[in-house]
């Protein structure tokens, strides 16, 4: 074998654990090769994911901001038009230089990028494209596909998933969105913005499943007020394709009468897969469990020596900054050094308008736990720099432990709240007090001043309300 084809790391999959994970291991001084057969580096996250789907989200909220909320600040406008296409122009360009920067970043730490379909050919040994590569430690990071539910198959013109709602080429003046978990409402929020009329079908009696409820019911609240129209308790059995739209069989979750109910355009939203088939793990022993997600132990190791798997094609949640963390974490460990992932502390954002933000515990895991806690609470009302903002809608919610102070979780609606988050992840991973953020000086006027409140709340003693 030439020496060209012998590698230290050969990763599987260019998406955010995969490429981090690559040019980790490169700075640390190994020779590198990811393999990626899309045409553009960076995964679903950077091509059909995270990223157009931010470009989307932002540019609908200008818009709707532009026809709805401009006035409230003194700004009149007319003539008001939308520029799908442009809207479209502007998401490519954002895809295109992110991709773009990857590729800049694998030749700058001389990473080669292996082209074409990779797969585990034994023991040490990569196959892509008909070529065998050696490698010291294989690294699956190949990320994850969509789920679909049986009855209703995605076309990605009528029926879409994710990646079809990010390529309309047209408004559709109705959306039926089935699941209302992150991707259901963020997708559902833009082309509601953009005006279509979109109603969401959930199987739970709530939306956001998985965070606090309490702050999901205010993010409903608003959602609703907004104009999306939400059927709980609800599941999709069956779907008929036409000319004139999509005729969706809907009925109780709990059992009962169905109803037909039709839309132009229907979006499954109701999660995603590992992916992992046909990379030969079977035939290379590599255990995997009954979701298809590959078993390892707490450092990425599967049951075969040097073979390692992160991101979604493991158990946890399916978030782009834990796969990132988790190719960081697992390149340090090759090189011989100690790193930790704390997975409590691994945010979860939803970038609805207002975004929704949680970190550590909810309240309802507490309960479970018998853990005695308290809460503070304090509502972006109270805030100088959201009523400047007109940004007003929302809390922020601290729990912290009622003996020692703790805090155990933290959880917002409200704006910008992606961004407000972070502090509480940081004092988090130092172990700090509710007391401790109270404590902290916080600019004025920011949005940051609700979450010490809240921290003051804890006790008691918030100041502006």
């Amino acid at each position: 074998m030439a020496a060209s084809n012998s590698y230290d790391v050969i990763v599987i999959g260019a998406g955010p654990g995969g490429y981090v994970c690559a040019i980790r291991c490169a700075q640390l001084g190994m020779k590198v090769a990811c393999v990626e057969k899309e045409p553009k580096l960076g995964g679903t996250c950077l091509r059909v994911g995270c990223i157009p789907s931010k470009a989307l989200l932002h540019a609908s909220e200008k818009y709707d901001s532009a026809q709805h909320h401009f006035k409230d600040l003194g700004i009149q406008l007319s003539g008001i038009q939308l520029d799908l296409k442009g809207m479209m122009g502007h998401k490519e360009k954002v895809v295109t230089a992110n991709t773009s920067g990857i590729e800049f970043l694998f030749k700058k730490n001389k990473i080669d990028w292996l082209k074409g379909e990779g797969k585990v050919a034994g023991k040490g040994k990569v196959s892509v494209g008909g070529t065998t590569y050696d490698a010291k430690n294989i690294i699956i990071a190949t990320g994850s596909d969509v789920v679909s539910l049986p009855g209703i198959t995605i076309d990605e013109k009528q029926i879409v998933s994710s990646t079809g709602a990010l390529a309309l080429d047209k408004v559709p003046e109705s959306m039926i969105v089935i699941g209302a978990g992150v991707i259901g409402l963020e997708l559902g929020s833009v082309w509601s913005r953009l005006g279509s009329k979109v109603s969401v079908i959930e199987y739970l009696d709530r939306i956001l499943p998985g965070m606090d409820n309490e702050v999901a019911k205010e993010a409903q609240k608003i959602l609703t007020k907004q104009g999306l129209t939400f059927k709980l308790s609800s599941k999709c059995t069956g779907a008929t394709v036409s000319k004139k739209g999509v005729e969706l069989k809907v009925e109780p979750a709990a059992g009962g009468s169905s109803e037909t109910l039709t839309a132009d355009v229907v979006l499954v939203a109701v999660g995603r897969k590992a992916y992992t088939d046909g990379l030969g793990l079977k035939e290379a022993g590599v255990e995997t469990d009954n979701r298809g997600r590959i078993v390892t132990n707490g450092h990425f190791k599967t049951n075969v020596d040097g073979i390692y798997a992160i991101g979604d094609v493991i158990v946890g949640p399916m978030l782009a900054h834990k796969a990132e963390d988790e190719g960081m974490a697992l390149a340090e460990e090759l090189a011989g050094q100690k790193p930790h992932i704390d997975y409590n502390l691994i945010p979860g954002v939803v970038y609805t308008y207002p975004e929704v933000a949680t970190v550590g515990k909810t309240e309802e895991q507490l309960k479970e736990t018998g853990t005695q806690y308290k809460i503070g609470k304090f509502p972006f009302m109270a805030n100088g720099r959201a009523r400047a903002m007109n940004a007003v809608e929302g809390f922020v919610k601290i729990i912290a432990d009622a003996k020692t102070d703790k805090v155990l979780g933290c959880h917002i609606v409200g704006p910008e709240a992606g961004t407000l988050i972070a502090e509480v992840v940081i004092a988090m991973e130092f172990g700090a007090s509710s007391e401790d953020i109270a404590r902290t000086c916080h600019a004025h006027p920011t949005l940051e001043e609700v979450t010490k409140e809240a921290a003051l709340a804890v006790h008691g003693r918030p100041i502006h309300i």
